[in-house]
């Protein structure tokens, strides 16, 4: 959700006007301000840098014979079409894999394709890789084509308008009315009308589907930013997440959307946690609970490392698969291997509707509601609460807890909003630690059992907002290494809640201490 570059491009009537920039958004605004654009049709993007370095030659949109292109994804064959169209004479102004796009489009209309529509499709054809994609062309002043493969792209349908997009929330203040497109899915927009087909040219339907989520959720509310008001918004994210799914009197979990059977469940021999980034995160802490409440061997897996296993899923395997768009490329491939196995599989996700909810066997929404911020944050406590009924469910049908445990267990689940909420008031506090890091370069979090996934989590968010180094390691692991850098300029955040590793953590921050290390714990 980071970016370093941005850009649109917009259909005059005549022509097609484009304008990038480097940096922050604001940067493109005073570009736009100097030189403004004017048109009904346009596209746009902000773009990460994953082929070329940032730069405005690099960002999109990218620009062929009056076809431009904006793109998410890899190309994965970039290489070979490259070399292929610079044997044809092709002049290449950028280093990025994204205009090979417009390179192939444009020469499918040069040789005569029938519109824009038929152009995408016979360039698609042409390419390996994850891509969502938005084209326009300077000869067709009223039509957008866009398509999708492994990358999430949204149709939005409004008032005289229609509108696409690689997320709902980017959509929301002008539609709730919604067209989730699948995987080869190529669609034609217009200003009243959307045509669909297949990589293959076949025409199909999806349907119009209307979003709960409001305009007002996709604000940032009086906060400065929005990341600001989803870590105010996690008491209400995780509320949202219990809501209607647990049963405190009679210790038990509503089981209608988990979609598995209590045989099923009792004869699962292994649990596998597929996610990626943050939700890997929680998917290592619902390792913990599933293996301490269900009695079930679990591992936690990276959606990307799975892929690099030769024999990994079986018959008798159940795969939760934790994703807060639900539509994570690395996951999802992951998924589709546990089906073709035979495994049953569970999607925790935020997005109705989205890629791996639409394969799995059922499907948990945690109804965290957009999140906008480039880190994730009630998403990330949303999918803990998620993972933690998951774990109570499987325990109670696996006749691992009784009634009167998991009673106990979701009245204490039921009770972390409020303590969420008296969290949330000493910002103050906060404020001041925080200032104490913020000349630092480099950070150490440490935590043992269940709280290392959590010191993984707090240096990732460190590292994403503020760009400084930090490192998450298991507290027992630190005289293996980390031990060698703590000193007096070493910040160490150590979590370390009164639990059963309590005073064995404690024994790793007298280890820092012994070092002069700056010990900031976070305890109960």
């Amino acid at each position: 959700r980071g970016y370093d570059s941005a850009g649109l491009a917009v259909h005059s009537g005549k022509s097609i006007e484009v304008v990038r920039a480097t940096g922050k958004l604001r940067f493109l605004s005073e570009a736009l301000a100097k030189r403004p654009l004017h048109g009904q049709l346009g596209i746009g993007h902000t773009r990460w840098a994953t082929h070329g370095r940032p730069s405005e030659e690099n960002a999109h949109p990218h620009v062929a014979g009056g076809v431009a292109v904006v793109h998410n994804g890899i190309i994965e064959n970039h290489t070979a079409l490259r070399r292929t169209l610079l044997e044809q004479g092709v002049t290449f102004r950028s280093d990025t894999d994204t205009e090979i796009v417009a390179h192939l489009v444009h020469r499918a209309l040069a040789a005569g394709a029938e519109g824009l529509r038929a152009a995408v499709r016979q360039a698609l054809q042409q390419v390996e890789g994850a891509y969502a994609i938005a084209v326009v062309s300077q000869a067709l002043a009223g039509t957008i084509v866009c398509a999708r493969h492994g990358s999430p792209l949204v149709v939005g349908r409004g008032d005289g308008e229609t509108l696409c997009g690689s997320d709902i929330a980017a959509l929301l203040a002008h539609t709730r009315d919604m067209v989730f497109l699948q995987d080869g899915d190529i669609a034609e927009l217009s200003r009243d009308k959307v045509i669909i087909e297949t990589l293959a040219g076949e025409a199909i339907e999806r349907p119009t589907k209307r979003i709960d989520w409001t305009p007002v959720m996709a604000e940032r509310g009086g906060y400065k930013h929005f990341m600001l008001k989803e870590i105010h918004q996690q008491p209400d994210a995780v509320a949202a997440t219990l809501r209607g799914r647990v049963d405190v009197e009679n210790g038990d979990v509503y089981d209608g959307e988990i979609g598995l059977t209590s045989e099923l469940v009792a004869t699962v021999r292994r649990v596998f946690i597929i996610a990626c980034g943050t939700s890997f995160h929680a998917g290592l802490v619902g390792r913990y609970w599933i293996e301490a409440l269900a009695g079930v061997p679990c591992v936690a897996e990276l959606g990307s490392e799975a892929a690099n296993r030769d024999t990994l899923f079986f018959e008798d395997d159940l795969v939760i698969a934790v994703s807060q768009s639900g539509e994570t490329f690395d996951t999802l491939g992951a998924v589709r291997r546990a089906k073709q196995a035979g495994a049953k599989v569970l999607a925790i996700a935020n997005v109705m509707d989205s890629a791996i909810p639409r394969v799995a066997d059922g499907a948990f929404y945690t109804r965290a509601g957009p999140e906008i911020g480039v880190a994730s944050t009630k998403c990330f406590t949303a999918q803990l609460a998620a993972l933690f009924i998951v774990a109570v469910y499987l325990g109670r049908r696996r006749n691992k807890i009784d009634k009167e445990r998991a009673a106990g267990l979701l009245q204490a689940l039921c009770e972390v909003p409020a303590h969420m909420n008296e969290l949330l008031g000493d910002a103050d506090y906060v404020r001041t630690v925080a200032h104490k890091l913020t000349t630092k370069t480099d950070v150490l979090f440490l935590g043992r059992g269940l709280n290392f996934p959590i010191a993984l989590e707090g240096a990732l968010k460190l590292k994403e907002i503020s760009y400084a180094h930090a490192e998450g390691y298991a507290a027992g692991e630190m005289k293996h290494g980390p031990i060698a850098l703590i000193d007096e300029n070493l910040p160490v955040v150590v979590i370390c809640p009164r639990d059963r590793s309590y005073d064995k953590t404690l024994s790793s921050v007298q280890e820092v201490r012994a070092r002069e290390g700056q010990v900031i714990a976070l305890a109960t």
